[in-house]
């Protein structure tokens, strides 16, 4: 079966019924020619875990762009592309509070994209067909949920917004946003920006989420029409069972209740390892009460999963009852903030971030334009120039686990920090270095992907890269209370860690300088915030954004205003794309030779742009001149000192420069004749000459006699040198 809808001029299409029948759910969204297959699977039993078991992957196919993967040895996918795992973490943050925490199936939603057009990106069209193969499932969850990209462009300083832009279009804009939301209310933001006020972003959150209702719309339709019954993910339970659950929760609740007070709130809890210890002491009292009553083990042990959530409910509404935070701060107070630079030796620039208990350090690699990252991607085929990566190890947050390969929790970190930074590099033409920003979290306890963008900036000011100006990030939270009709009371919290962070509330990110907005990321255990509560938490952001810059600049102002000693030296320059040839030389002859007896990286581009990279300036220097002499276009009238390289009956000819001669006619010696040449110079001589022409073979002509006086009385015919006579013949008999 077939559904067509037009959203932002192009045509939407999706089919039902034709392909992964075995699925619980299935479809194929088309939109312009970028097609995505979206599955839906659900787990045969309940697992035992305390935590809902979703999983979404999507997958990149490179037929699907006409490509085959760039791999000599390698033309299988294999490990998924940064951007692939982002798009999976996007739509993951988007359906997941939409099921409820209390399922124990697992759920399965996979994305194959089978069709890209180059225009439209695959990452919208597969969020719309996750919603709506789980709609017209048989897997019970609170959608169906959209999403658009909201892109804008300025002309004549009005703004041009355009939902669903190409990819041209986004190339032009300043704001790249992500927004998804269902029923009037927002679940997930994702952004990057150029800098963007408060307004600007609340104003295209709007016109995003105005655009959703038609989407989601269309979705509720196909669910209407081939949507399949649902069925409960929660076991159904008999009426004693009910009775026994109910008793249980009961107890859990009043016992949480009556500790919460002592054990949360009768003394600020500064650090984690004492708000840790006062959760571990309800649920003591709670398995002390429970066994008392001589409740089994299986049922403690859902009792102590329940407790968990009702001593995060606790903290809200401490929060939300008395303004009560669980350290004692205020509502929009951050944690105590401290800012070190140059904290390693020989690595080019290194800073250490610590907000609270939340700690990182940032360190700074410099190299050639040639270490960039090279992208193979379905959608993408260049290079990459800047990078930040991120890495959580378990001793962070005082855990034994198993160091794997890097997870998609540590790239979309890694990622936003990359998005936030961006706007505020240097371009390459000034500053041409690949730069590469590892964030090591040293101590987790909220926030640490912002606290790497902080540590980030101040390694890369302190290592001398001209940023623009510097970028600090926070997060804020929520503490709130809900019911079918929306928000009952909510309050919003500044800088929010461990048991803050819990149902009801909100992790929203922004990153950005004193003058505006570079990212954004939210999500969200709500059911969806509201445009007013979006305004709120920028205004907030925005406060603790300039709180957390002014105590960085503290400690740096602005960058370096030189590189690290121990950074490479790098120049950029273009020569004749002709000329390459003369610089590689016959097997790369000429190349190496400069590399060898100068010690510098050279890369050269097909459009003649000549990166040289160099450990000091002397040798980036002479490789410098180096190339520029082997390419440079001799023209009449210049002087040189060469050295002469060979001798002919009729001329000598002189190296101008590396891999350049020309010749001087025996004629152009001097004003006396010169009978041969050998009379006045010999192979190896340094001499003088003055180029005459370039005829049009391109052979350059020279003369020695045009540097010197003439004789007196010279009437422009030669005088006649006089030579030694010659010896008189004799005879060998």
């Amino acid at each position: 079966m077939e559904f067509k809808k037009q959203i932002s001029e192009k045509q939407l299409i999706v089919k039902i019924g034709d392909l992964a029948r075995q699925s619980n759910g299935s479809c194929v969204v088309q939109y312009g020619e970028t097609t995505v297959l979206a599955t839906a699977v659900l787990g045969a039993e309940e697992k035992e875990l305390d935590y809902f078991p979703l999983s979404v992957e999507y997958e990149e196919k490179f037929y699907a762009a006409g490509k085959i993967k760039g791999s000599r040895f390698i033309k299988r996918e294999t490990r998924p592309p940064d951007e692939a795992v982002l798009t999976g973490r996007l739509i993951d943050r988007s359906i997941r509070p939409l099921f409820s925490q209390e399922y124990r199936r697992a759920v399965q939603v996979i994305l194959t994209v089978l069709s890209v057009d180059q225009e439209n990106d695959p990452d919208i069209v597969a969020l719309w067909a996750a919603s709506i193969a789980l709609s017209i499932s048989d897997i019970s969850w609170n959608g169906p949920i959209a999403g658009v990209r909201v892109s804008r462009f300025l002309e004549n300083n009005e703004s041009n917004w355009v939902i669903n832009p190409s990819y041209e279009v986004r190339a032009k804009s300043d704001l790249d946003l992500v927004v998804c939301g269902a029923q009037g209310r927002v679940i997930m933001v994702e952004a990057g920006a150029k800098e963007i006020k408060n307004n600007e972003m609340a104003e295209a959150i709007k016109i995003g989420l105005e655009h959703l209702g038609e989407i989601n719309d269309f979705i509720k339709e196909i669910q209407v029409n081939v949507g399949k019954q649902k069925i409960p993910l929660v076991a159904d339970l008999t009426d004693e069972e009910v009775l026994a659950k109910a008793e249980l929760r009961k107890i859990t609740e009043d016992i949480v209740k009556e500790q919460a007070p002592k054990y949360l709130f009768e003394k600020h809890l500064k650090t984690k390892e004492e708000r840790i210890a006062a959760a571990e002491k309800i649920r003591a009292k709670l398995d002390e009460i429970l066994l008392e009553k001589q409740i089994g083990k299986e049922k403690r042990v859902k009792a102590m999963e329940y407790a968990n959530k009702l001593i995060y409910q606790q903290v809200s509404l401490g929060i939300l009852n008395n303004n009560q935070r669980i350290d004692g701060r205020n509502l929009d107070e951050i944690r105590p903030i401290d800012c070190q630079v140059s904290v390693l030796p020989r690595v080019h620039g290194s800073a250490i971030f610590s907000r609270g208990e939340t700690q990182v350090l940032s360190i700074v690699t410099l190299a050639a334009p040639g270490s960039e990252q090279y992208l193979d991607t379905m959608e993408e085929s260049g290079r990459k120039r800047f990078m930040h990566h991120y890495n959580f190890p378990p001793f962070c947050s005082g855990e034994v686990k198993h160091l794997s390969s890097t997870g998609r929790r540590e790239i979309g970190h890694g990622a936003l920090a990359e998005k936030g930074i961006i706007p505020v590099l240097p371009p390459k033409e000034n500053f041409p270095h690949t730069i590469r920003i590892v964030s090591e979290v040293l101590s987790s306890n909220g926030s640490t992907s912002m606290a790497s963008v902080c540590a980030s900036v101040l390694s890369a000011m302190d290592a001398g890269i001209p940023l623009s100006k510097p970028v600090a990030g926070i997060a804020i939270g929520l503490a709130s209370e809900e019911d079918e009709k929306g928000f009952k009371r909510y309050k919003i919290i500044t800088d929010i860690q461990d048991l803050e962070d819990g149902p009801g509330g909100m992790d929203f990110k922004v990153v950005g300088t004193d003058q505006g907005i570079t990212a954004v990321q939210m999500d969200t255990k709500t059911k969806g915030l509201t445009l007013p509560m979006i305004d709120e938490i920028l205004d907030a952001a925005s406060k603790a954004r300039l709180e957390v810059l002014n105590k960085m600049r503290q400690v740096l102002e602005s960058p370096r205003p030189e590189l690290s000693p121990y950074a490479p030296q790098v120049i950029i320059f273009k020569i004749n794309p002709d000329k390459i040839r003369d610089v590689i030389g016959p097997g790369g002859r000429v190349i190496n030779d400069i590399i060898n007896h100068t010690g510098a990286m050279i890369d050269i581009e097909q459009d003649g742009s000549v990166s040289v990279t160099s450990p000091n300036k002397e040798s980036l220097q002479k490789a410098v001149e180096w190339i520029k002499n082997l390419t440079r276009e001799i023209v009449a009238g210049e002087v040189f000192e060469g050295k002469v390289t060979r001798i002919m009956d009729f001329g000598a000819f002189v190296e101008l420069i590396p891999g350049q001669e020309g010749m001087v006619h025996v004629s152009e010696m001097d004003y006396q004749r010169v009978e041969h040449p050998n009379d006045l110079v010999k192979v190896d001589d340094l001499v003088k000459v003055k180029v005459m022409e370039i005829d049009k073979q391109g052979r350059i002509n020279l003369s020695m006699k045009a540097l010197k006086t003439p004789p007196e009385g010279f009437s422009g015919n030669y005088v006649p040198r006089k030579r030694p006579a010659r010896r008189p013949f004799r005879s060998s008999r």
